[in-house]
């Protein structure tokens, strides 16, 4: 169904690759392409089939699909945001605060494992976001206003679009290619270093390095800042939680 310009796909391991990515006998588009220019929610990630993910894959990267048939191709559009979810664990409880999981460590790895890293390079955030307790819930204290935060998304929306007033296809970090940034997300001797030891201790793979400059990228124009320090670079791999070595056992 479809919720303004958010989709949400109706099914999880029922979905195939065809319904996900479009094609068919007659080629139609499938749920990527009827996310184009909105969000792609998909609930209970590993729940998927593998096969059903695994096609994500070209999408995320080129922003079309393409399907060749004997006498054509056509392409759809297919320029989404993918926002997920996932349980930790089949029980849900691995690395909760309080209470203990029930899986054992290999039905654990074998769960995460549902979702491959060549996926995971094509995600810039992935965050393991653990339950808040009831005295954070309670707490008087005021955070930032949600009109305060959209004026400064607006605000780095307007910088971004000027950056790319001149380049064709472009029209926010995130669809920067290996050329723009080199010219636009160039960082100190600093930041290099701390990128260069996050590279070697969390064994990123080079499509995760080119998202970890466009995220600090984003995180610098959310500040303000014209170009990208070492606190943007920290920030920005904090954002790869499922990197991390042990984070499934």
């Amino acid at each position: 169904m479809r919720i303004g310009k958010k989709h949400i796909t109706p099914t999880l391991d029922t979905i195939t690759d065809v319904a996900l990515v479009g094609g068919g006998a007659v080629p139609q588009p499938g749920e990527i392409s009827l996310a184009h220019n909105g969000v792609l929610f998909l609930d209970e990630l590993p729940e998927y089939k593998r096969t059903a993910l695994e096609v994500l894959r070209q999408p995320l990267e080129d922003r079309v699909v393409s399907i060749s048939r004997a006498k054509f191709s056509v392409e759809y559009q297919a320029s989404f945001m993918l926002v997920a979810s996932m349980n930790p664990c089949p029980c849900g409880y691995y690395n909760h605060p309080e209470k203990n999981c029930t899986c054992s460590p290999g039905i654990v790895a074998k769960y995460l494992s549902r979702i491959s890293g060549p996926l995971l390079d094509r995600i810039d955030l992935h965050i393991e976001v653990t339950p808040v307790p009831f005295k954070e819930l309670s707490n008087s204290r005021l955070s930032e206003k949600s009109e305060d935060i959209r004026k400064r998304v607006m605000q780095a929306r307007e910088v971004q679009k000027a950056r790319f007033e001149n380049e064709e296809g472009t029209y926010s970090n995130a669809q920067m290619s290996a050329k723009q940034l080199r010219t636009y997300c160039q960082i100190d001797e600093t930041g290099s270093q701390l990128l260069n030891t996050a590279m070697e201790r969390l064994g990123l793979s080079a499509r995760a390095y080119d998202r970890i400059l466009k995220v600090s990228r984003t995180i610098a124009d959310l500040e303000g800042t014209p170009s990208i320090q070492a606190d943007h670079l920290a920030e920005a791999i904090q954002y790869r939680s499922l990197d991390r070595e042990g984070w499934a056992g």
